[in-house]
């Protein structure tokens, strides 16, 4: 642009002035653009959502398998009252278990299984079904989440526990 014959500059736009405020104006629709983005969108929503739908499976999964334990210590216990002492304490465990792992939705009961007649073949078929409890426990996991895991790996135990007192521990009391 020509000088004046003062020595400065004319007052129109230079072309350096042009690209800056261009450039400026591109910056701050970028900015713009990524702060007001909505942050339910995108993959870390959407992986943060898959990974909640993946813990409630988890969770359904494992709060059935201790519902299942759960109706059968009721079920045995209603048929063979003499058992009740011993099994009061177990199903309670199982029932601090169901409400753990199903958190505030309730877990529906299970089928109706056919007990035995005889009071031990009865805790028998009780301590199998507090062993594939624990197996359950212990396969889920695997796959879930740091602070379900530890849960699970408590409750896993704590069915493994039943089963030896179900099995092993009475069959030490009649020796």
């Amino acid at each position: 642009m020509p000088r004046t014959a003062t020595g400065t500059r004319g007052a129109g736009t230079t072309r350096r002035t042009a690209l800056a405020a261009t450039g400026a104006v591109a910056a701050a629709g970028l900015l713009a653009a990524c702060s007001s983005a909505d942050p339910s969108d995108g993959p870390a929503a959407r992986k943060r959502e898959a990974a909640a739908r993946a813990e409630a499976a988890l969770r359904l999964t494992a709060s059935t398998a201790s519902a299942a334990l759960r109706d059968r210590y009721e079920a045995v216990a209603v048929r063979h009252p003499v058992v009740r002492p011993l099994l009061a304490p177990l199903h309670a465990e199982a029932t601090q278990h169901v409400t753990a792992l199903a958190g505030p939705r309730p877990t529906p009961p299970s089928p109706a299984a056919a007990v035995p007649d005889d009071p031990e073949a009865a805790l028998r078929e009780l301590a199998a079904a507090a062993r594939r409890t624990s197996d359950t426990h212990t396969t889920v996991l695997a796959d879930a989440p740091p602070e379900l895991a530890r849960l699970l790996a408590s409750v896993a135990a704590a069915a493994a526990v039943h089963a030896y007192l179900l099995t092993e521990q009475r069959e030490g009391d009649r020796r």
